[in-house]
């Protein structure tokens, strides 16, 4: 229950921060509404229509009542806020989950094998190939992808968003996947990295625990052993990490949104910025804010299932 407590208690003060975003930033978005050659008179209305002309927290009252019916406002070039968010929002959450699916698929195994044979010529080259993934910029890794596998060799599109903006999902979801599979691997290739290097560190310290050697003596194959006793212990710091990643992931894909072309949040938030969409951008904050707090929230309710002595903590 107290983490339920606080996590009301954050997500309400996100949508303080939130609502207060449109305060905070220059202009008005009444003006925006309005168009440039409204009339004082069209102004003031307008002002009275959506509540500006009233006390600060009055107004956020009335928006955070509108938000808890599905209400986020009205966007400046592509109507209903809600709607244009939850759009763009199914691009994210089809590049983070497939991502993260490459890459714990990718990694888990990969560390696990590693710290059995530490030392050894698969250590050796995946523990230098992840560092060398660590030192390689987020933009440089989506030129090189787009060059290489759409431009040269036209593996993937280049540009496809008609999975995302046309028909149903259901009917598309192959289209969809298949503009999304570069992208997401592009995202993977950090997360491998850090999944691996985590991983690997603490498998190798739980491989000497007195535990394992009980398993041995009690004639456990390696394979046992490793998967069933060893890698949930030495799960905790990844997994914990991988809140913070998928955070990082949510907030900064823009880069390979704008590079893809794809209308995903990052995308929508630069194209709402251009045009001074102030509704809009405080939608995208609230979302995504929210979004972090609950992924996060999901990750240490998982960790309790892991180690069962964080929720006795």
């Amino acid at each position: 229950m107290q983490r339920i407590a606080a996590l009301v208690g954050i997500v309400f003060a996100i949508s303080f921060l939130c609502f207060s975003l449109v305060h905070i930033l220059p202009g008005n978005p009444v003006n925006i509404l309005a168009g440039p050659g409204a009339t004082p008179q069209a102004i003031a209305i307008l002002d009275h229509q959506f509540g500006f002309d009233r006390p600060f927290f009055e107004q956020y009252f009335i928006w955070l009542n509108n938000v808890l019916h599905g209400n986020l406002g009205q966007s400046v070039t592509a109507g209903s806020v809600r709607t244009y968010i939850f759009g763009a929002f199914k691009v994210d959450v089809g590049l983070i989950v497939i991502s993260q699916a490459i890459a714990f698929l990718v990694a888990v195994p990969l560390a696990i094998y590693s710290a059995r044979r530490p030392g050894r010529l698969l250590d050796q080259v995946a523990s230098t190939g992840t560092f060398a993934l660590f030192c390689l910029p987020s933009f440089v890794v989506v030129i090189w992808a787009v060059q290489g596998l759409t431009v040269a060799n036209h593996v993937f599109p280049a540009v496809d968003t008609s999975p995302f903006t046309t028909g149903s999902f259901l009917t598309q979801v192959d289209q969809y996947l298949y503009a999304l599979i570069l992208p997401s691997l592009v995202l993977a290739l950090g997360s491998i990295a850090l999944y691996y290097r985590l991983l690997r560190s603490e498998m190798a310290l739980t491989l000497q625990e007195d535990f394992i050697t009980v398993a041995r003596s009690k004639g456990l194959s390696d394979r046992r052993i490793l998967w069933r006793h060893a890698l949930r212990p030495s799960s905790v710091t990844m997994l914990t990490s991988s809140g913070n990643n998928i955070a990082l992931l949510i907030t900064g894909l823009f880069i390979v949104e704008v590079k893809f072309a794809l209308p995903g949040i990052g995308y929508e938030l630069i194209s709402a910025i251009n045009v001074s969409d102030y509704l809009t951008i405080q939608g995208i904050a609230l979302i995504t804010s929210i979004t972090v707090v609950v992924v996060n929230f999901g990750i240490d309710l998982l960790l309790t299932f892991v180690d069962p002595r964080i929720a006795r903590a």
